[in-house]
């Protein structure tokens, strides 16, 4: 007995010293790691990376920026429907558990035993609050020691953090397949609506997804993400999350998954999102742009941009197809399968409703053609093919563009099409499957529209379309405004002393530059004797204005080219006053906002006002005071709000209202005759450079200013008669029709001061009775004589003064001194 006492004596003694060293071991390792542990109180100050979304004007998303696209939402934000799902998915013990689930840490253990040497990956175990210390403060290491400073972390932050808060730290950064970290962003891009439209298939498919995204691809690997929801709805009955009956229905439904499109959400916005992008990345760098949550309201009013694109698209297409024909885009073999080989072909994307096709058989007055298949969302071809038929009538714009048989109408389909031709169309209204011959046009251009007395943008294209090329020719297009240039000059002349009716002399002169003698024409070579100022800028008298130029001088036209922001540091060579310098549209149309507006300075925006993650304005385009506007509620007697504008008045709003009155003489009986069809009071000025490389028509109404520049990305002859009257004013023209069709014929604003006298149009003398006549208005003291002399006459009253000695025109501008062309 006493042996065997002493016996177990011994073994107490053993266990009880194993135990302590035991005890010691992990205490001292524990201590060990826990030297090591990350802060965990930094989860506190949580700032995940958090897209930037833009809006349109009327709240409509725009765009959205992000290097992981990510959506924060506050736990109390979140349905509950979606956080059951996940934690029946995750951790069904997470209410329950302080960090450490030792149930599921014993389940996975005995399943790692009984898997030994199988090469199964081990069974995890991890809570939601291992998963958040895993996935913020370590790394995806497969180690023991990881594991042993996650639970310790897990711990730590379950003592420092509510369980709703953990939730929402998990919610917010666990990464979900296709871009989408957080369940608000991938709510977005799986099913395009919010975590609250969610219903309960959809919840459990995105709870499914942490174990593996790409396990369960709904495309790729359809029928194991089917599984895996339905297992995450079986958990959620298990839980008492839902009940038996809509576990069964929602098990049922199909997995319907709507991706959302990465890019522009808005039609035809492409070229307005990419400017604005780039603006919020100068401003505030890219990391902000990408990672700082910001919300931008943009000016963009989608439905003009909408009309903005259609009507540059088919001025661009009216033009091109004028032109001729220039032939297939490339030839492919349509024996076999066409359709995987048409598929390889990358057709451009924004241009709906065009499509890419192929011909595959040729009659005479009719081709039949096979469209470009397209791909179900996991990215395979399908396998259904479509047809169409273009017949002769669908290829008569098709002339021969080069060759011996340039110009001549097609009459047969085969003197178009060949089979194989990879080739444009585009359906033919009220034609079953009768499509036309399409083809990309060479010649480019740009359109902008902005709010004259604020310079908010409401509508900007860059070009044909933004997937072939995304240089902005709005913005980024240097070229020569040519006579669009000429408001400036003329407004120059009004605020100094000139009037409308101020006679100029149209005749031939002649300058010497000191490199030569230059002798400036107009466009078509006439000249009309002594004219009126009017006249000279509804006509675009190219040598009235250089004669205004000499009288006023380079140095004022181009503290005025400079005052609206047309030129930063314009050169003071005299054909500059032709628009021989270069210059972008938005500047151009900025400029004519101001004549519009009265004078005042204007800034064009594309952006109304940035907001931080926070919802704090870092930014406000509109800085004017607004007396009376932050009040809470309105009292009887109140005064009605003011604005207080303090904008820098860049032209006397006399001459503002003389200069555009004088345009809208350019649209009545002038270059731009084809905007009265709009049937609204417009004003503007056409512009064409030399040799006709450039065309320009920048018109406005009392509320809106539009501008359109056309022209080929590599400066070329457009052809005789590519002239701004005939290529530019047709898309403003087209824009305005749509534009203004609700609103009221609104005429311009005549200012105090200005005198309305009646004269005659082509002497600018007083009109006597039964004289044909127009109403214009002189400042106080300039109304108009009963005879007049004319500047550009010598003294002795024979003719033009003798040639001026000029600067010397500089190396770098080529072709500027022609003089001719410029309409």
């Amino acid at each position: 007995m006493r042996l065997f006492l002493r016996f177990f004596g011994w073994i107490f003694a053993g266990g009880t010293i194993v135990f302590l060293a035991g005890v010691t071991t992990v205490a001292g390792a524990l201590w060990h790691f826990s030297q090591e542990l990350p802060d965990y109180s930094q989860l506190q100050d949580y700032e995940p990376a958090v897209m930037t979304r833009v809006h349109a004007a009327d709240g409509q998303l725009l765009a959205e920026y992000a290097r992981e696209r990510r959506l924060y939402l506050p736990i109390q934000a979140v349905p509950r429907l979606v956080t059951n799902a996940f934690i029946a998915a995750e951790d069904k013990t997470f209410y329950d558990h302080n960090g450490i689930d030792f149930v599921g840490v014993a389940r996975a253990g005995i399943a790692y035993l009984q898997n030994y040497g199988s090469g199964r990956r081990p069974q995890g175990a991890s809570t939601i609050t291992q998963q958040v210390a895993k996935n913020f403060l370590l790394t995806n290491e497969l180690s023991l020691t990881r594991k042993i400073k996650e639970a310790l972390l897990a711990m730590k932050i379950e003592r420092a953090f509510s369980k709703e808060k953990i939730l929402e730290l998990y919610l917010n950064e666990i990464y979900l397949g296709i871009g989408a970290y957080g369940v608000a962003a991938a709510s977005l891009l799986y099913f395009n609506k919010s975590v609250h439209e969610l219903n309960l298939p959809e919840a459990a498919y995105l709870a499914a997804l942490p174990k593996g995204p790409n396990n369960y691809h709904p495309f790729r690997r359809r029928d194991d993400a089917i599984a895996r929801r339905n297992y995450v709805i079986d958990r959620m009955v298990e839980d008492g999350f839902v009940t038996p009956q809509a576990a069964e229905q929602a098990k049922r439904d199909p997995l319907t998954v709507t991706t959302r499109s990465t890019g522009a959400q808005i039609a035809a916005s492409e070229y307005f999102a990419e400017e604005v992008r780039r603006y919020v990345a100068d401003k505030y760098t890219e990391n902000k742009l990408y990672e700082g949550g910001l919300s931008v309201r943009t000016t963009l009013d989608p439905g003009l941009q909408k009309a903005a694109r259609k009507a540059l698209i088919d001025g661009l297409v009216r033009f091109d197809e004028k032109v001729g024909y220039r032939g297939a885009l490339q030839k492919i073999e349509v024996t076999g399968d066409w359709g995987a080989r048409l598929a390889d072909i990358k057709a451009l994307a924004d241009i709906q409703p065009w499509r890419l096709a192929v011909v595959l058989e040729i009659s005479e007055r009719a081709a039949r053609i096979g469209f470009q298949p397209a791909r179900d969302q996991g990215g395979a071809l399908v396998k259904q093919r479509e047809y169409g038929s273009i017949h002769l009538d669908g290829v008569r714009w098709a002339k021969a563009a080069s060759g011996p048989k340039r110009g001549r109408v097609p009459t047969r389909i085969s003197q178009v099409l060949e089979v194989g031709d990879v080739i444009y169309v585009d359906p033919v209204p009220d034609g079953e499957a009768q499509f036309r011959l399409r083809q990309l046009p060479e010649v480019s251009g740009g359109i902008v529209a902005l709010d004259p007395n604020t310079g908010r943008v409401f509508a900007m294209v860059g070009g044909f379309s933004f997937d072939q090329s995304q240089f902005n020719r709005a913005t980024q297009a240097l070229r020569q405004p040519g006579s669009s240039f000429k408001p400036l000059v003329y407004a120059a002349a009004l605020d100094n002393g000139y009037t409308p009716s101020t006679i100029v002399l149209d005749a031939p002169l002649e300058i010497d530059t000191g490199s030569g003698i230059w002798r400036p024409e107009n466009y078509e070579g006439k000249f009309y004797g002594p004219s009126t100022l009017r006249f000279g800028i509804e006509r675009s008298r190219n040598v009235m204005t250089v004669r205004l130029a000499q009288d006023l001088g380079m140095p004022l036209i181009g503290e005025y080219a400079k005052r609206f922001g047309i030129y930063d540091n314009p050169t003071p060579y005299i054909s500059f006053v032709l628009g021989a310098g270069e210059t972008t549209l938005l500047k151009m149309a900025a400029a004519y906002a101001m004549l519009d507006n009265g004078g005042r300075k204007i800034t064009p925006t594309l952006i109304d006002r940035i907001q931080d993650r926070y919802g704090h304005t870092i930014y406000r385009h509109d800085q004017r005071e607004c007396r009376g506007c932050s009040s809470e509620a309105w009292s009887g007697g109140q005064p009605e709000p003011t604005v207080i504008d303090r904008r820098e008045r860049v032209l006397d709003p006399m001459t503002a209202y003389q200069i555009t009155s004088m345009m809208e003489g350019v649209v009545q009986r002038g270059t731009a005759t084809i905007i009265r069809e709009v049937g609204k009071p417009i004003a503007g000025k056409t512009g064409t450079t030399n040799d006709e490389k450039d065309a320009w028509f920048i018109g406005f109404s009392p509320e809106m200013v539009v501008g359109v520049y056309v022209g080929y990305d590599k400066p070329r002859h457009l052809g005789r008669g590519g002239t701004g009257g005939t290529l530019a004013a047709p898309i403003v023209r087209d824009f305005l029709k749509v534009a203004l069709a609700d609103r009221p014929a609104v005429p311009f604003r005549v200012p105090a001061g200005i005198k309305l006298i009646r004269v005659n149009p082509r002497t600018g003398l007083r009109a006597g009775p039964g004289e044909a006549s127009i109403l214009e208005g002189f400042k106080p003291g300039t109304a108009p004589p009963d005879g007049y002399s004319m500047m550009g006459v010598s003294d002795d009253g024979r003719g033009a003064p003798p040639p001026q000695q000029q600067a010397p025109p500089p190396s770098g501008f080529p072709g500027l001194f022609s003089g001719r062309g410029l309409y």
